[in-house]
């Protein structure tokens, strides 16, 4: 099974995710980029989302999927000076709150800008096994998602750089630009290994009790 519909705190994973987006009222539209074998998300319930659909167009690679994504969302009616925020489904642990923490950052810039963390562990360069140089990490962030860009503008950026790029910053740096480094929050991390799975549900079933003592309150 794709690790985004795995049950965690007692629903998909993707569900989390879309969740915390449906509770971002400024957001117009939410597209969820499916493979084209996917069969089970059409027999999910959503949650309230305002206006959220989906499509068929995954690639092979990350940066081909974004770029059909792109294309979806035109033909949907968006324009290329819209912003578009991109994020995984598997950091199902964003919340509400660092979606409007990248909007505030970026809305104004001519760029647009990712949520990040700077990194904390001494990096070190490998040589094989052997390490080759310890890299200063107070130069180096650690990327997340969603990443905020204009449409047209990360479309053609895509474009030009082809399935090399990891995420949809690399693609804009390519292209000459700087975008913004937003502070985002360790607890944003791509669920990938079986202890992230662990942890996730952890950390969403701790958010659930805190929220049911507050509304007790």
């Amino acid at each position: 099974m794709p690790k985004q519909y795995y049950l965690l705190a007692g629903r998909a994973l993707v569900l989390h995710t879309l969740a915390a987006f449906a509770a971002v009222a400024r957001l117009n539209h939410t597209l969820v980029l499916l493979a084209p074998a996917d069969d089970t998300f059409a027999g999910l319930t959503l949650p309230d989302i305002r206006t959220c659909s989906a499509v068929a167009c995954g690639a092979a690679t990350r940066a081909g999927t974004v770029a059909n994504g792109l294309s979806a969302l035109r033909a949907r009616g968006a324009q290329d000076g819209d912003w578009v925020l991109v994020h995984d489904a598997a950091r199902c642990l964003i919340t509400p709150a660092l979606i409007d923490r990248l909007i505030d950052a970026c809305v104004g810039d001519a760029v647009g800008g990712l949520l990040a963390v700077p990194a904390s562990d001494t990096l070190k360069l490998a040589n094989g096994e052997r390490v080759a140089h310890t890299a200063d990490r107070s130069q180096y962030w650690l990327a997340q998602t969603p990443q905020m860009f204009r449409l047209g503008h990360l479309a053609r950026a895509l474009a030009a750089t082809g399935d090399s790029v990891t995420d949809e910053s690399s693609a804009i740096e390519a292209m000459g630009l700087s975008p913004r480094l937003v502070e985002g929050e360790r607890d944003n991390f791509k669920v990938t290994m079986a202890q992230d799975f662990i942890m996730a549900e952890s950390l969403l079933q701790a958010r659930a009790a805190h929220a049911a003592h507050a509304n007790q309150e």
